[in-house]
């Protein structure tokens, strides 16, 4: 389907906002056109983020009536945005989806006690066919916040890939391996399969925790990452108690006696990384790795505050990821930069800390990166058209001071007026365009806890 989106305000790579339309040629963006921008159109023009005049885009686009280049376009549909916000799609880089399942049923325990006591008892009695039902309530909210990819470290991969294509969304999966669960033979099988499964599903290397893995799994998983020339991914350091325990069996932290085994020589990430010490900083620099943040997580586990100044400060990347809906709850990009940014500044007691720019770039372009998706990662002709489109036409976005602003700060999934992947709008103003009846998905999301409960 061809699609043209006009008297629109886009996003542009520099974070900047230009105003004109896009058009959409099958899954891709075809053409963005500008228009003149009219007086008092922008109320910031301060030379800051989220304003016309400082962008390096506006004077290498063409800047002309729209019909000169949308006349030879031949339009499916045309919608008038009404100056609404087209940005590309949020990139939740790390989740696990099918744990919608004990939203509201695990809570208000620390992160050990909470894993022994309420969510490996429960995730035991899952089936694939679980998985696959409850993957697909996490993508509705997924999309209904303005997400348009995951990263998915969750049981039964193949569950979680046939409920993304089913939908129509766009995962990458990441192997959760542990003594418990699957084999380093296995994983590679995977890897094979799963990179040419389907255009939205690719995989990636990756294990539970250092603490729910023995030393001899780790060290032929890093021996498969280095024979694949592949990243890998874990979580990293989120208590302290991980971390102290780590350094009573190898004498070094999480991150150090992960590098001593080889395993981030092609880079890779770590989750959550709320307890990295100075020389952790280093090794995740050095060996280009990446950092997901997933503060709701962390505050609601009381698993501490990620030093994102620190990171930034040492140049690693920083992305961000819900964590599942057990530990989180709430599958919410706008809470969780929200959350990035506050934390942050309460850390540092710096209230200019990891401002919004730099959050809004871990939540889209930074998260693209970290999972491999550098085609849909900015609003450029020849990008996979996932984007989502804001309603500035909200009080809570209202006056517009500052776009980029009132996004991080003010801004709330209610916003959310329409998400598109690879071209095709799955959510627009309230529903969902997904194959199937959201109410179908939410009776089998409630059969199966209480089967499992």
């Amino acid at each position: 389907m061809n699609l043209r989106l006009y008297n629109a305000r886009l996003l542009m790579p520099d974070f900047s906002i230009l105003t004109g339309e896009l058009l959409i040629q099958d899954d891709c963006i075809y053409d963005i056109i500008p228009s003149k921008p009219s007086p008092g159109y922008f109320s910031d023009f301060s030379g800051t983020d989220g304003n016309l005049e400082n962008s390096t885009f506006a004077g290498t686009l063409p800047v002309h009536p729209a019909a000169t280049r949308a006349q030879a376009f031949s339009c499916d549909r045309e919608m008038d945005l009404s100056g609404n916000l087209i940005i590309p799609g949020f990139k939740n880089a790390h989740t696990h989806s099918a744990m919608t399942f004990l939203r509201s049923y695990a809570d208000d325990l620390p992160l050990q006690q909470w894993l022994q006591t309420q969510v490996f008892p429960m995730e035991a009695k899952l089936t694939p066919e679980d998985v696959y039902h409850l993957s697909k309530l996490a993508i509705l909210e997924y999309l209904s916040g303005g997400m348009t990819a995951n990263a998915d470290m969750y049981f039964y991969p193949e569950s979680i890939a046939r409920a993304s294509v089913d939908m129509g969304f766009k995962t990458v999966l990441i192997s959760p391996i542990s003594d418990f669960y699957s084999t380093v033979e296995k994983v590679e099988e995977e890897f094979s399969i799963y990179n040419s499964y389907d255009e939205n599903i690719s995989y990636c290397l990756g294990f539970h925790a250092e603490y729910t893995c023995s030393r001899d799994l780790l060290a032929r998983l890093s021996k498969l990452a280095g024979r694949l020339k592949a990243p890998v991914f874990t979580h990293n350091s989120e208590t302290q108690k991980e971390v102290l325990e780590c350094k009573a069996r190898y004498g070094m932290t999480p991150t150090a006696f992960l590098d001593s085994l080889g395993m981030f020589a092609y880079g890779g990430g770590g989750y959550h990384c709320v307890h990295l010490e100075e020389e952790d900083f280093k090794i995740f620099a050095a060996r280009g790795l990446s950092v997901i943040t997933n503060p709701g997580a962390n505050t609601k586990l009381a698993s501490g505050i990620a030093d994102l100044s620190s990171f930034l400060e040492y140049g690693i990347p920083v992305s961000i990821g819900t964590d599942g809906p057990a530990s989180n709850n709430c599958l919410d990009m706008f809470r969780e930069m929200f959350l990035a940014t506050g934390l942050a500044k309460l850390r540092s007691a710096d209230a200019s800390a990891v401002p919004p720019r730099e959050v809004l770039k871990m939540a889209i372009e930074n998260g693209a990166h970290t999972l491999g998706l550098f085609d849909c990662d900015s609003l450029l002709p020849g990008k996979k058209a996932d984007l989502t489109v804001l309603d500035l036409a909200s009080p809570n976005m209202q006056p517009i001071n500052h776009i980029v602003k009132n996004i991080v700060y003010s801004g709330s999934k209610s916003n959310i007026a329409l998400t598109m992947v690879n071209g095709k709008i799955l959510y627009e103003n309230g529903e969902f365009f997904v194959g199937e009846d959201p109410l179908d998905i939410y009776k089998k999301a409630n059969e199966i806890i209480r089967r499992l409960s």
